[in-house]
């Protein structure tokens, strides 16, 4: 038996229980809640809390299922927790993941004449199809290269920012995920990512200007490009896979781009024939 899981030491039990305050308080949650929510005493719960208790590993999961937590940060709780991690993490190029290309691939090809491109973890385009391509084609190399990231080709100043008509509700949109995907995640390459973004002139101007209220409250915020002096209005969807048991799988998404208005549809299905 591993020394670790059979003894952790009170540096280990402290830790975890430090993680699983954190995550519950960020989420609002009281200790009763959440105690009640997975099965266990408020008693029990505070007793991990506080590093006088040791949780099981299922129990453990059962509170990482309740708070929603990424697989990534759920091994990083059972490591924490003196556990092996229950969760493998396959490189997207792996021979196993040869259905999931596939399916994606699939996905993406049907999509077209309208954007569509595969997301991982990091928001790294890692598939597009050719409508989508044809707008990355638009972005300065420097963008482009080694990897295009989609927080930062859409926020930069030389990058699809230059050319959003609606900057000010779009970028704070991006923003508003970013922040949340790093404040769930406490992932230090989104960290690094929000900092950076945060420094761009366009970006610190949006920050520090008052909201702008709209004069007619829309279904939802489009993004609106002008291309060529043509305006194209998309809205957006993100979508992943349901029962991921990866951690590669379970943080790629699926974006998808929509015509929000009759006109931008014909102009994507005329761009398709180019």
């Amino acid at each position: 038996m591993n020394t670790l899981q059979a003894n952790p030491s009170p540096s280990t039990i402290t830790g975890i229980g430090e993680l699983i305050r954190e995550a519950r308080q960020q989420r609002r949650l009281s200790q009763m809640d959440l105690a009640l929510d997975v099965g266990i005493s408020p008693r029990h719960l505070s007793f991990v809390e506080t590093g006088r208790s040791r949780p099981g590993a299922e129990v453990l999961l059962a509170i990482a299922e309740r708070l929603a937590l990424p697989l990534r940060t759920r091994n990083v709780w059972l490591l924490a927790a003196g556990y092996a991690p229950r969760y493998s993490e396959q490189p997207l190029a792996s021979s196993q993941m040869a259905q999931i290309h596939a399916a994606l691939d699939k996905l993406l090809h049907a999509h077209d004449p309208y954007p569509g491109i595969v997301l991982d973890g990091h928001w790294n385009v890692v598939r597009a199809n050719a409508a989508a391509q044809r707008l990355i084609a638009l972005l300065p190399a420097a963008l482009r290269e080694p990897q295009l990231n989609m927080f930062r080709a859409s926020l930069h100043p030389e990058g699809f920012a230059a050319l959003t008509q609606n900057f000010a509700e779009w970028g704070s949109y991006l923003l508003q995920a970013l922040g949340k995907q790093v404040q769930d995640t406490r992932d230090v390459t989104m960290a690094s990512l929000l900092q950076e973004v945060q420094q761009y002139p366009n970006v610190a101007e949006l920050q520090a200007a008052a909201p702008v209220p709209e004069a007619a409250p829309s279904l939802l915020i489009p993004c609106v490009l002008v291309l060529g002096g043509q305006r194209f209005s998309l809205f957006t969807t993100l979508t992943s896979f349901g029962t991921p048991r990866d951690i590669t799988l379970a943080e790629l998404s699926i974006e998808l781009f929509y015509p929000s208005d009759p006109e931008t549809d014909t102009l994507l299905h005329q761009l398709a024939k180019v």
